[in-house]
């Protein structure tokens, strides 16, 4: 499995996102489509992005009943994105459940990723807001260890977690790392960040990038920039 580069197409608007996937006229990137944009404009825009060429990671991550949970993703499999999530947090029951309703008869599905911690909470945050005292570290590391035992293919973490990932759960198991910026970059509302050649170094297989290529005054070449320093 090759590392990649996801970009983050965190636009409230079909017209905003295609005036910026327009501007690729070589390499069709791997993208995420987040909530913002699906809740702008539904399961149309995953068809029509898929149509022209690109993989897709839907992060919409699902956190409910296990019965909701396997309904809802056996409705995004029809979608044939390449990539879905839901939060860890959901219990292993949940997890499975994903996995049942995502499989299709043939036995095909998207990649299934849970999501341990969000990059913008902290250890402070994990502990005055959720109530969980132990290490963010040993927290992180036992929702991936739930969601390889559920039969996930990997995790969304920060890249500072994900070395620590492969060595419990294995170099096969996934890890799909937000809070990406360049050296020179804003770390936004990040708090555990780490550079693209940084993220490569400690074992990360994908690498999502927002605003550090969206917002960029030449989003190929800042996209570029991410696919040399990650995946060169």
């Amino acid at each position: 499995m090759g590392r990649d580069v996801i970009i983050a197409c965190d636009f409230d608007s079909a017209e905003k996102t295609f005036a910026f996937l327009d501007k690729f006229t070589g390499r069709k990137p791997f993208v995420k489509i987040g909530m913002e944009l699906y809740y702008a404009e539904g399961p149309s825009i995953v068809k029509e992005i898929k149509k022209r060429g690109h993989k897709i990671f839907l992060d919409l991550k699902l956190h409910d009943i296990p019965n909701t949970v396997k309904k809802s993703m056996a409705v995004l499999s029809r979608l044939d994105v390449d990539m879905t999530n839901l939060h860890a947090g959901g219990t292993i029951r949940m997890m499975e459940a994903a996995i049942e309703g995502l499989t299709r008869e043939d036995g095909s599905r998207p990649m299934l990723i849970a999501v341990t911690q969000l990059t913008s909470t902290d250890q402070s945050a994990m502990e005055n807001d959720l109530l969980i005292k132990a290490p963010i570290d040993e927290v992180v590391m036992h929702y991936a260890h739930n969601a390889k035992v559920a039969g996930l293919d990997g995790v969304v973490c920060s890249p500072l977690e994900a070395g620590k990932v492969h060595e419990r759960c294995g170099k096969d198991f996934v890890t799909v790392t937000p809070g990406v910026r360049f050296t020179d970059g804003d770390v936004g509302d990040q708090k555990r960040v780490m550079t693209p050649a940084q993220a490569k170094e400690i074992g990360s297989d994908y690498i999502v990038v927002g605003r550090p290529i969206t917002a960029a005054e030449d989003p190929v070449a800042a996209y570029e920039r991410c696919v040399k320093e990650f995946c060169d």
